[in-house]
């Protein structure tokens, strides 16, 4: 059986050396690649891999959000999560949007054919040092509510609009890749700014930074 996956990062370098390391398993075919997260959803959608690896940090729609709509529109995806950065808070964000698997930057290359053979098994994969960070597997879903999270307070699409706004994107624009009108858009960053307790956009900016909604400007 043949295992069909996609790449999504936006450094090439990354996203050519993690292919050659896929390209060396005889079972495995590189379907495609994206650079944002909005394109790797719509791929994904199109194409219906098995497995899904991607940057937490995408610029239009990171990792995180992204995996949660992969896992909505096509729940036979697998999903791994690559990222420079390993903290609780951000690792279990990610499992909780649908994750199967976290992998660190610069794993061995064994390491993430194991996770890719995993993910396809239905096994959740964590490189060693995930692992370790946050305990024991099955505790996971214990541990959830334990780690807080300020973009909790913040809806899907809320999540969607603020990482745009931070990007540069203007409230026209942002109705037009979200199929909202400008009105709405002007709401919701009201409502953004509100919930977090955030006073202007250089404070917006240092917040979706920090929590690892978009990649640093």
């Amino acid at each position: 059986m043949t295992i069909t996956i996609f790449l999504a990062d936006d450094h090439p370098l990354i996203m050519d050396g993690l292919r050659l390391i896929l390209d060396n398993e005889p079972d495995f075919k590189v379907v495609g690649q994206a650079v944002d997260g909005r394109a790797l959803v719509q791929a994904v959608v199109k194409h219906q891999p098995d497995v899904v690896i991607v940057d937490v940090t995408m610029p239009e729609l990171n990792g995180i959000e992204a995996t949660r709509q992969i896992r909505e529109h096509s729940p036979d995806c697998r999903v791994i999560m690559l990222s420079m950065h390993s903290t609780p808070r951000l690792v279990l964000r990610a499992l909780e949007a649908g994750a199967s698997g976290y992998l660190v930057k610069g794993t061995a290359n064994e390491e993430v054919v194991q996770a890719v053979r995993s993910v396809v098994l239905d096994h959740r994969y964590l490189s060693q040092k995930v692992a370790d960070l946050i305990g024991q597997v099955p505790l996971v879903n214990s541990r959830m509510g334990q780690i807080k999270d300020p973009l909790q307070r913040l809806s899907d699409r809320e999540r969607e609009v603020l990482q745009l706004v931070v990007e540069g994107y203007s409230n026209a624009r942002i109705a037009e890749t979200l199929h909202l009108s400008p009105k709405s858009i002007a709401t919701y960053r009201s409502r953004i700014m509100h919930k977090l307790n955030l006073p202007d956009l250089p404070s917006l900016i240092k917040f979706a930074i920090e929590n690892d909604l978009t990649p640093p400007l």
